[in-house]
């Protein structure tokens, strides 16, 4: 009895730990820095670079975990204010640690109008402060950058709520482009 009551206060330690960990946001990089580059494959197999959209703003947001709820719907949402977004010239850009043939489904059960890139190793979420590391697991931390046409981080949010999220970065974007 006595193991399991030390063995369920480390688990629920861990537990706790391991929340306020994902919730701190990192400062691998900051506004005003150049965005790192990456190459990564996208949900068709094949390799994106960030420069590949250089010249255009780019909202790279970086999300834990395929098909489910919280980043379904920060996906859907970004899907349903592509529009808007294109017409501010910027494109939107998902990354997790998912697999390609796992982003390819939920690209395609969603109808998703933009790229997801693979970032299965963890590298570029860790890169851009993105990434949540517990021994055993890894996931991308729900993170968003604006990054402007010459390729600088412009914007940063941090523990993203998915609802609202894509109408905050459209008003941005209008202050950041002058539009």
């Amino acid at each position: 009895m006595f193991v399991k009551l030390i063995m369920y206060g480390l688990i629920l330690w861990l537990a706790v730990w391991g929340y306020r960990q994902y919730q701190q946001p990192s400062a691998r990089v900051s506004v005003g820095m150049k965005a790192p580059d990456f190459t990564l494959q996208d949900a068709q197999g094949e390799k994106r670079r960030l420069a590949d959209w250089h010249g255009q703003w780019v909202v790279l947001y970086f999300y834990p975990k395929d098909d489910t709820p919280g980043c379904t719907k920060e996906a859907c949402h970004f899907r349903d204010d592509i529009q808007q977004i294109h017409a501010l010239g910027a494109e939107v850009i998902g990354v997790s640690v998912d697999t390609v043939a796992s982003h390819a489904g939920f690209a395609h059960k969603h109808r998703l109008p933009f790229p997801l890139l693979a970032d299965t190793d963890g590298q570029v979420a860790d890169a851009y402060g993105a990434l949540f590391n517990l021994v055993v697991f890894q996931v991308a931390k729900r993170t968003t950058f604006v990054i402007d046409p010459q390729g600088t981080i412009a914007e940063i949010y941090s523990n993203v709520n998915p609802d609202g999220h894509s109408e905050a970065i459209i008003k941005d974007l209008k202050r950041l482009s002058a539009f």
